[in-house]
Formats: structure tokens, sequence, C-alpha cells
């Protein structure tokens, strides 16, 4: 049982390696506004507003430190 444990982990292992680079044309695809991790700029900004809502408190949302003098 081991043995085919272990000769199932190396094939899907193996299957792992093989990742391509992104080649040049495929980089515009990449550069799409719709491609990137923050998201739309509407959504982020009804995200920070429902956050400022619930907190309280406005502003601050890419400082370190929770207002008491620690990092």
């Amino acid at each position: 049982m081991k043995r085919a444990f272990s000769i199932l982990l190396l094939a899907a292992m193996a299957g792992c390696t093989t990742v391509e680079p992104v080649q040049p044309w495929q980089k515009g695809v990449l550069a799409k506004p719709e491609m990137s991790l923050a998201g739309d700029r509407l959504e982020q900004a009804f995200n920070e507003h429902v956050y400022v809502s619930r907190e309280g408190a406005s502003g601050g949302s890419g400082a370190n430190g929770g207002g008491c003098g620690c990092y």
C-alpha cells in the first residue's frame, strides 16, 4: 500500500515540474485591469466604506500598529 501511494505521489509531483514561463505574447492578457490582484476600484471603495462603517473610524487602513505605539 505504501509503495502504491509513493508512486502516485511521485507521479503527481512530476506533473507540477512542467510549469512553463509566461511567454511575451501572453503578458498583454496579464496586464489587463481585471487580472490585477487588487480587484475593481469601485469594489475596493465599497469594501473600504463597509470597513469604516463597522469600525467607526476612518483612514489608517494602510498603516501599521493599533494607535497604542506598538508596531
